[in-house]
């Protein structure tokens, strides 16, 4: 079973790209909920396709993750350790490295925070 995504928060990689507030896409952090386990975020995701301007993925529930982002390959792997997502990932030929990130929905926007929830986020919407 495929979970595409088309944006799904890199955040470390998505938030240097260009800050959250400046894609129009932000959302009241009080409404966010967070995603504790790795079942309940595949069942999230698996019910459509999230985008963000510039970026397609495809993330399979066997840790796989394949796509483009503003016009290059990306190509990694995650999984999910002590409540995070955490992927590692390549972006064209330059290695982004590990990062554990928090996940949070609110309605059909799942926000992911870099660094373990103390980083730059980016907001990806479901559709």
């Amino acid at each position: 079973m495929k979970v595409r995504l088309a944006a799904f928060a890199i955040a470390g990689f998505m938030a240097t790209a260009a800050n959250a507030d400046t894609w129009g896409m932000v959302e009241d952090e009080s409404s966010f909920q967070p995603i504790r386990d790795r079942d309940q975020f595949v069942q999230i995701v698996s019910r459509g396709t999230l985008s963000r301007f510039g970026i397609k993925l495809t993330v399979e529930p066997d840790g796989r993750i394949d796509g483009r982002a503003f016009g290059a390959k990306v190509r990694g792997a995650w999984n999910w350790q002590d409540g995070f997502f955490c992927r590692d990932l390549y972006w064209g030929q330059r290695d982004l490295g590990a990062n554990c990130q928090e996940v949070k929905v609110s309605g059909d926007t799942l926000r992911f925070t870099s660094d373990q929830g103390t980083g730059q986020y980016a907001d990806l919407r479901l559709q």
